[in-house]
């Protein structure tokens, strides 16, 4: 059954938040898989699809951890090759980046045999990581659900490899933010409206780009602004000529809070929004909504009301409310927990949707104190 697939115990496939480029990742844990006779690979491939098409319209992140896989739960060669055949262009252009973590013997033939029958371009988005420690290079490695298993292995392996167990790392400790500081702060600290004007004024130049959010950015450029933010220094996109970089910062910005902007006091209700009657979900979004801090509220129905905009050009876009929500709903709301079970996705995005469709009905009756945001 599907059971298989989700659930926090049992469930190898998971979405955990964004790379350093702003693109989903999509996590696979093969120490996960339940016994080859117990598992319809057919099904196993049509719910990797389902999973995928969701997200294949982004440029999207894989990790793969290796770990588990063995000769009770391996897949056959022809299976794995069926599966290439049938993941089409659509699946594999948007894949930016396969990591395939602890990767052992087998995998190293399976690639030699395989070779022949990838793309060259394909091939340059695969990396083999030895260790866990080298996964932070690429995406935020604390957003991952990561089973225990892989990180016993993990420390098995390092130790073995430095002839003992390795000790506790010791992480230097943090420094105090920037008085300018605007990324990975909360709110009351950063909130500043100039830039969110900012923003939306860049976008309000490129509402009809078709894809407007799907993109990534070049990690060196996100970054290279971050820290002029974080200085306290202006910013000026025209320099870059690129759309896609704001929309990244926009989503950086809103990831790296230390909560959530919808903070995760309302999680648990959020996740119940699917078993709420259709004709009463706006009204569930509206009482959430109201609950929230000045600063998240007055954050959120600027950003919402944005989003509603660029909705408003879908004819052009091809960014729906639908399509936005997919986008933004896990940089809007995660888990205490950190990464998102697929399961939780549903909700997440449909809250999201309902924030945006129906944004003058649901930020109608609060207003903000000195509120210049609309």
């Amino acid at each position: 059954g599907s059971a298989c697939y989700e659930g926090p115990d049992h469930s190898y496939f998971y979405l955990s938040g964004d790379d350093n480029s702003g693109r989903k990742v999509i996590t696979f844990s093969c120490c996960r898989m339940p016994p080859s006779h117990q598992l319809n690979h057919s099904r196993l491939l049509e719910y990797l699809k389902y999973t995928l098409d969701q997200y294949v319209e982004n440029d999207y992140t894989v990790v793969y951890f290796h770990y588990g896989l063995n000769s009770r739960n391996k897949p056959s060669l022809s299976w794995l090759q069926s599966a290439y055949k049938e993941f089409d262009r659509k699946y594999k252009k948007n894949l930016k980046a396969l990591y395939i973590v602890h990767p052992t013997n087998f995998i190293k033939i399976l690639w030699k045999i395989f070779k022949p029958l990838i793309s060259h371009k394909f091939g340059k988005k695969v990396t083999s990581l030895n260790y866990l420690s080298e996964l932070s290079e690429h995406l935020k490695y604390d957003l991952l659900i990561v089973p225990q298993e892989v990180i016993r292995h993990d420390e098995n392996l390092q130790g073995k490899q430095k002839g003992r167990l390795p000790p506790a790392a010791k992480r230097p400790p943090p420094r105090p933010p920037l008085p300018t500081q605007q990324f990975g702060v909360s709110l009351q600290y950063s909130f500043q409206r100039e830039h969110l004007h900012c923003f939306v004024f860049v976008f309000l130049t490129g509402l009809r780009i078709e894809g407007l959010f799907r993109r990534s950015a070049s990690i060196q450029t996100v970054k290279e602004i971050q820290k002029l933010y974080n200085q306290g220094k202006p910013v000026n996109f025209d320099d870059y000529g690129d759309i896609n970089i704001p929309a990244v910062i926009l989503k950086t910005f809103l990831r790296e809070l230390p909560q959530p902007l919808l903070t995760f006091e309302p999680y648990d209700q959020i996740l119940e929004i699917t078993s709420v009657e259709s004709s009463l979900r706006v009204i569930r979004c509206k009482q959430i909504v109201q609950g929230l801090p000045e600063h998240n509220y007055a954050v959120l129905k600027y950003l919402m009301c944005f989003l509603h905009m660029v909705s408003q050009e879908s004819i052009f876009n091809k960014m729906t409310g639908s399509n936005l929500a997919c986008v933004f709903g896990l940089n809007l709301i995660w888990s205490p927990q950190g990464a998102a079970s697929l399961s939780a996705l549903v909700p997440i995005n449909l809250i999201t949707e309902l924030l945006i469709d129906f944004y003058s009905k649901i930020f109608s009756s609060r207003t903000v104190s000195g509120e210049a945001l609309p």
